[in-house]
C-alpha cells in the first residue's frame, strides 16, 4: 500500500497565481528527501478562507486518505490567518507539543517566533500539522518534529513510514 501525503497551501495570493507557490514545492522536496517510503501527493492551493481550508483538510484525510496532511501558510497573527482554527475545527484531537517545540526552535532563528501559532492534531488516522509559508522556515520547524511523525501515524492506525537514515532518523521506542 502506498501512503498518501497531503500538501495544502495556504495563500490568498498564491491560489490568485499573483505568485509562485514555493511553499508547497519545498514542503514536498523535504519529504522526498527524508522518506524512503514511496508516497502520493495529494496537492492544492487554497485561499485564507476557513471554511475552504476545513473542507480541504476533511476532503485529504476522510476522502484521500492521507495518512499526513501539511499545511504551509496562515499561522501568524494577520486578520486573515487561520489555519490553526481550521485545524482546530477538524480534529478530534490536539497535540500541541509539536506548536511548542517549532516555536522553541525558531527562537533561535528569529524573536518574531513567539508570533507563530503553528499546531498539529488528528482527524481520523490522519496526522495534521500546520508550518509557516516560507521555505526557510518550513524545514526549521518541520526538521525538529519529524522524528515523531511516523510513530505518531503508527499510533493512530495509518501506514507505517520509513525514512532515510541518512538525513533523516525517525523516533520509534524499542519494542
Amino acid at each position: 500500500m502506498t501512503a498518501k501525503i497531503g500538501i495544502l497551501n495556504i495563500s490568498d495570493r498564491a491560489s490568485a497565481g499573483v505568485y509562485e507557490d514555493t511553499p508547497g514545492k519545498a514542503c514536498v522536496a523535504l519529504l522526498r528527501e527524508w522518506l524512503a517510503t514511496p508516497f502520493e501527493v495529494d496537492y492544492k492551493i487554497i485561499p485564507d478562507e476557513q471554511p475552504v481550508i476545513e473542507a480541504e483538510l476533511s476532503r485529504m484525510a476522510d476522502e484521500s486518505g492521507c495518512a499526513l496532511i501539511v499545511t504551509t501558510g496562515g499561522t501568524g497573527p494577520a486578520l486573515r490567518d487561520v489555519t490553526p482554527e481550521a485545524t482546530v475545527a477538524v480534529c478530534e484531537k490536539m497535540l500541541p507539543g509539536f506548536g511548542e517545540l517549532m516555536r522553541a526552535n525558531s527562537l533561535n532563528y528569529v524573536p518574531t517566533a513567539i508570533l507563530s501559532r503553528q499546531t498539529a492534531g488528528i482527524r481520523g488516522r490522519t496526522l495534521i500539522v500546520n508550518l509557516p509559508g516560507r521555505p526557510k522556515a518550513i524545514r526549521e520547524n518541520l526538521e525538529v518534529v519529524f522524528p515523531a511523525i511516523p510513530y505518531c501515524i503508527d499510533l493512530i492506525g495509518g501506514p507505517r513510514l520509513e525514512t532515510n537514515e541518512a538525513v533523516m532518523k525517525a523516533f520509534r521506542p524499542k519494542a
